[in-house]
């Protein structure tokens, strides 16, 4: 910061020349530079914001030169006049006292010889450290963004950098005044964004608002929350951060749009736990759309796709499914965040079941992982080697106070399923649901066992006929898939089937497809004989194979039951399936 006039005449220097302030009027300029000079006709070479110290010989003149020397010096915009009495004049007089008024030109008498070298090498000192420090922090500026913008960061970084500089706060708006993103500093989250959008209208033009996005095609607003009056500091991050941003949207342009990006981060900060107090969850969230005071619904959906072998068309088609999922909502004009995640192609052996690996994938867009998630298609392929690819969208829906949960649920699921199902590629969708709550943060936290319940949900026959599933949809299945993982589960499905998986690899057989198909049959032989296209004599002979192999009664409630468990087990943890 420059020292400003008032700075200078409170130096010790200056005080020690027994200062008069005989015009106080705007000691608060910055000065630029001190020049000493006695000429009468030195405004010509005056650039502005000098503080001149002179002995005083252009006041010793006549009146009118003496008013004309004061007008000339105003004129070319210095901060202000010291005059040191004893040389050429002992007072200034009642003339030049008018004149500075009249002027806003401040005017000290010193009443002491003063040198004015002392005086020049303190602000200059002062001036030349000034400037080095807004050149450091100008580097330091340029770098920082420099560095954000190779690294792709984020929205809510950058936002975050930029308030971090500065020590306030700062808000990133679209052009609907929605907030996608937004740091709190000396504040809370809630405080700054409750009723942002009438706060943000209301806002002046002004160096603490900064249009973001390319001149004819601006976007949003980064906006700066201080009390203060912006610096030339704050203006120069503010126009930095909001370069930087520009960037980050020209690049992920034809990725999901920043809106959606803004949900996925606040997704991400509720499932990562950097959003710990409700009400500032609850701020963000009705700053992006969300409905307040209302019932949150955490859900996930599931959609199966065909793979794409070229990229690009694979993103396309991400972004076909997440503006489908939109849509859907929009049409029953329900209120949600959500946030999406595009799941890569895994090839499936033909006329082979696979079942969904317990790999642990992340939360679309959060880098969070879901614990117990699935991460690859649990549908059978039958016949069929072409690659399988998939979308998965997870969702906080706010239900309207007085609406029944399961009404809400019904109206919403059923038109974005319609929505999706029309997209192209789309082969089906599951949706799960996990336990609504009154508090955000506990939706948040729900948020996995959704995405378990779509998961498994997946891999039911006619799982794509219902609307949604919750737990007690996915019954075994999902009793199963909560501890598939326990080694003694393992053991138990290994102990049932080792033996008839290991006939079918040393005979090149498929006895275990066909028990698999006679207890998805609820063992009906004549429907399963049908479904094999095999004569009945032939299915008994491989039925009774299969009971010497595993030494169990197929007619027998207790050895079916353990059966049907264990490839239920097989299919949740097996990947090896996976060519």
């Amino acid at each position: 910061m420059l020292l400003t006039v008032a700075d200078v005449l409170a130096t010790p220097v200056v005080q020690a020349g027994q200062p008069e302030v005989v015009c106080a009027a705007n000691l608060d300029r910055p000065v630029r530079w001190v020049h000493v000079s006695d000429q009468a006709e030195i405004a010509h070479v005056l650039v502005g914001a000098e503080l001149i110290l002179t002995t005083g010989q252009a006041l010793a003149a006549p009146e009118s030169a003496r008013i004309t020397y004061l007008r000339s010096l105003a004129a070319a915009g210095v901060a202000g006049l010291v005059v040191e009495l004893g040389s050429y004049v002992s007072e200034l007089g009642p003339v030049v006292a008018a004149t500075a008024a009249e002027l806003g030109l401040p005017v000290i008498a010193l009443h002491r010889v003063t040198r004015f070298v002392e005086i020049t090498e303190v602000v200059h000192r002062v001036i030349v450290a000034d400037q080095y420090a807004e050149l450091e922090f100008a580097r330091t500026v340029h770098e920082t963004f420099t560095e954000l913008s190779v690294r792709r960061a984020a929205l809510t970084e950058i936002v975050k950098t930029a308030a971090g500089m500065l020590d306030a706060s700062v808000v990133l708006e679209d052009l609907a005044r929605r907030v996608l993103a937004a740091t709190a500093h000396n504040t809370s989250s809630a405080a700054l964004l409750d009723n942002w959008e009438s706060v943000s209208r209301l806002l002046p033009e002004g160096p603490g608002v900064v249009a973001v996005g390319p001149h004819t095609e601006r976007w949003g607003r980064l906006i700066l929350r201080s009390d203060g009056v912006p610096t030339p500091r704050a203006t120069m991050v503010l126009e930095r951060a909001a370069q930087t941003l520009t960037l980050h949207r020209m690049i992920d342009r034809d990725r999901f749009g920043l809106h959606q990006q803004a949900q996925t981060g606040l997704i991400a900060d509720l499932i990562g736990g950097r959003v710990i107090d409700e009400r500032d969850a609850i701020a963000r969230a009705a700053a992006l759309g969300l409905t307040r005071r209302a019932r949150y619904v955490p859900l996930v959906i599931e959609i199966e796709t065909v793979a794409e072998s070229d990229p690009v068309a694979g993103q396309r088609r991400s972004a076909a499914v997440v503006e489908a999922v939109t849509h859907g909502l929009g049409r029953t004009g329900a209120s949600a965040l959500s946030a999406a995640e595009h799941r890569p192609a895994a090839r499936r052996a033909a006329g082979r079941r696979t079942g969904g690996g317990r790999s642990a994938t992340e939360l679309p867009g959060t880098g969070r992982r879901f614990a117990g998630e699935h991460s690859v298609d649990e549908r059978v392929e039958r016949g069929d080697s072409a690659g399988v690819a998939g979308e998965r969208v997870a969702m906080i829906l706010a239900v309207p106070a007085g609406t029944s949960v399961d009404d809400h649920l019904r109206v919403v699921c059923a038109a974005m399923l319609t929505e999706v199902r029309r997209a192209e590629g789309v082969r089906g969708a599951a949706i799960g649901v996990g336990a609504d709550a009154d508090s955000l943060l506990d939706t948040a936290s729900q948020l996995a066992h959704a995405a378990d319940v779509a998961a498994v949900a997946r891999s039911m026959t006619g799982a794509f006929s219902r609307l949604f599933f919750r737990s007690a949809d996915i019954r075994l299945r999902g009793l199963l898939s909560s501890i598939r993982d326990e080694p003694a589960v393992q053991s138990f499905a290994e102990t049932e089937l080792g033996a008839l998986l290991r006939y079918d690899i040393r005979h090149d057989t498929d006895l275990t497809g066909t028990l698999r198909s006679f207890l998805d049959l609820a063992g009906n032989k004549t429907e399963l004989a049908k479904s094999l296209t095999i004569s009945r004599p032939t299915l008994y002979d491989r039925l009774a194979r299969i009971e010497r192999i595993l030494a169990v009664d197929l007619d027998d409630g207790e050895s079916r039951t353990s059966l049907h468990a264990a490839l239920l087990v097989r299919d949740l943890t097996a990947g090896s399936d996976e060519l």
